[in-house]
Parts: structure tokens; sequence; C-alpha cells
């Protein structure tokens, strides 16, 4: 902590819960900088804002795919929109529900796994006790930070940010930061 310095996470996004779960979608195994420039471009579609799930309905996969999004990350944001518009999934009350609810709700949707709506949780919802077991950058960091030969398994992952509950989120973005500091 003293080497990355003051925690800047904030965790609450200005988009619309069914635009950040987009944006959950299209980061999904992207780097930072290829993710943001495919979102960038995504939005740019709909004149600089997150589309509505009508919107993207309406857009065809080629279109999307121009954008940057796979042919698999484009069928996935457009079941979620047709499963939003229809009423079969409800992000309205997202900000309401437990972690686990949200965790349910969301991994409904083909595409959507744990991790991306954990993203959910972290990054749009603010939620402060969210630790991300399968994330790839979390089991590197503690790999670095216990001077482990593997990277941990997804369970102990979870083991190890049990220590940091009720604030395993914060604990996750100095895990990530860290990975930018030199060893």
């Amino acid at each position: 902590m003293t080497r990355v310095g003051p925690c800047r996470w904030s965790g609450l996004s200005d988009q619309t819960h069914f635009g950040f779960v987009v944006h959950s979608i299209v980061y999904q195994q992207l780097s930072e900088k290829a993710a943001a420039t495919i979102f960038g471009r995504l939005l740019a579609l709909y004149g600089g804002v997150a589309p509505t799930p009508k919107q993207l309905i309406a857009t065809p996969i080629p279109k999307l795919r121009a954008a940057g999004l796979s042919a698999r990350k484009a069928e996935y944001a457009q079941e979620l929109a047709q499963r939003v518009a229809s009423g079969e999934i409800s992000l309205d009350t997202l900000e309401s529900t437990t972690d686990d609810e949200v965790v349910e709700t969301l991994v409904r949707v083909r595409g959507i796994g744990r991790w991306t709506a954990q993203m959910v949780l972290m990054f749009h919802l603010a939620r402060p006790d969210v630790f991300p077991e399968l994330d790839l950058g979390i089991q590197k960091a503690l790999q670095r930070f216990h001077g482990l030969r593997r990277l941990p398994s997804p369970e102990r992952t979870a083991s190890f940010g049990a220590r940091w509950t009720p604030y395993r989120t914060v604990a996750a973005w100095y895990l990530w930061r860290s990975l930018e500091l030199p060893e």
C-alpha cells in the first residue's frame, strides 16, 4: 500500500446499468488499452453514449464487429439487450440487491460469468467487499506478493482474499496496482 499510494478506487461509474454490463462484456479477456479502444468505437456508433437495449438490438452484428467486438461478444451483448428489453432480466434493481443476487441475475445471460458480474459489483455498484478470484491479474499479484511458484487456484485466491473482508475490493485494487510496480 505504501508503494502504490493512496487508494483511488471510487467504484461508481456514470453509465446506466445496461451500459456498464455491455462495457464489462467488451472488457472480458482484453488489455485495458485494447478494450478501451473497442468500447470507444462502440460508443461512437451511438453518438458517444452507451446504447439502450433497443438500440443495440437494432444494430446489425457486422456493424458491431466493425467496431471491434468479436462475433461472440457481439452475440452476448445482443442477447443481454434482448433479455433486458423483454423484461426477462431486470437490471433496474441491481443497486438494491445483494452481491450474490447481482451475480445470479447476470450469469443467466450467455457470455456473462462470475468475473464479469464481479466487475459490475466493483466498478459500477461500488461494492466494497468483492474479490475476483478468477482474475488473472489478482492471481499474478498474489503469486508475486506471496512468492508462490505457481499461480494460486481460484479457491486459494479466494482464501487469500477472505483475509481482507469487508474491504476485499480495495485489496483487489491494490493488488492490480502492485503489478504496475517494478519487482
